[in-house]
């Protein structure tokens, strides 16, 4: 009896307690539902911002690609300019020693004797070199570069006077008879040349170291009446008289 008694305290007792223990069992509930949503809430607010710091981090690696390209570009650009530079300077080197190459070439304008003419820098070199060898004394030789002078240039400007120095270094090597071929080779080129009195009385000096009399006379007879007014002319009067 006394068990059964127990029994029936302790099921009301129970009974009793449903709805408290209902009521408790719900707010445990809610609580979970609000921590896992607020949960939740955290988690996607997180992977949010994993999101944006990975957006943030591409666009600073973006951003330090696109420096870093830049200052390729930049670098590259120096170089171009530094190379067109170069270029430019080595173009300007080469161009400057084409046209000194060029010069060397160009014909130049000269004067000797009064005579103006166009000559080319070789041309102007073999005569200037073969008239101080024949300045330093050296007859034989320079009448040897007179002589290649006038075959290398038939047509030059130095004609007229190169033939009058072949011919006072032919006659300084006592060679009389080429002598006289080459001043009267220049007497008949241009007979009116500033150095053709002088010419004339040295082909007569020559006629007279071979002896030739008559000719030289006649020679000296002409030089007078076609330049009476030349110191040729006074040395010829000179001459003559000591011919007769």
């Amino acid at each position: 009896m006394k068990r059964l008694l127990i029994s029936v305290l302790a099921t009301t007792a129970l009974v009793g307690a449903l709805p408290t223990a209902r009521a408790a069992l719900f707010e445990d509930d809610e609580a979970r539902r609000a921590i896992l949503d607020l949960r939740q809430r955290h988690e996607r607010q997180n992977e949010a911002i994993d999101q944006l710091r990975r957006a943030l981090l591409d666009q600073q690696n973006a951003l330090d690609a696109l420096r870093q390209e830049i200052a390729r570009l930049r670098g590259d650009k120096e170089n171009l300019n530094l190379e067109l530079q170069r270029q430019l300077d080595e173009r300007k080197e080469q161009t400057r020693v084409l046209e000194e190459r060029l010069r060397k070439f160009e014909p130049r304008s000269v004067k000797v004797d009064g005579e103006a003419f166009l000559a080319e820098p070789a041309e102007i070199a073999a005569y200037e070199e073969a008239l101080a060898t024949f300045r330093a004394g050296d007859f034989k030789t320079a009448a040897t570069a007179f002589a290649e002078f006038q075959r290398r240039f038939p047509r030059s400007g130095y004609t007229n006077i190169s033939l009058f120095w072949l011919g006072n270094a032919q006659y300084a090597n006592r060679d009389n008879k080429e002598a006289i071929r080459s001043f009267q080779a220049l007497l008949a080129r241009a007979p009116d040349h500033v150095r053709a009195p002088e010419a004339m009385l040295s082909v007569a000096n020559s006629q007279i170291e071979l002896k030739e009399v008559r000719p030289a006379r006649k020679t000296l007879e002409e030089l007078i009446a076609k330049y009476p007014s030349t110191e040729a002319a006074v040395a010829a009067k000179e001459r003559l008289a000591k011919l007769k």
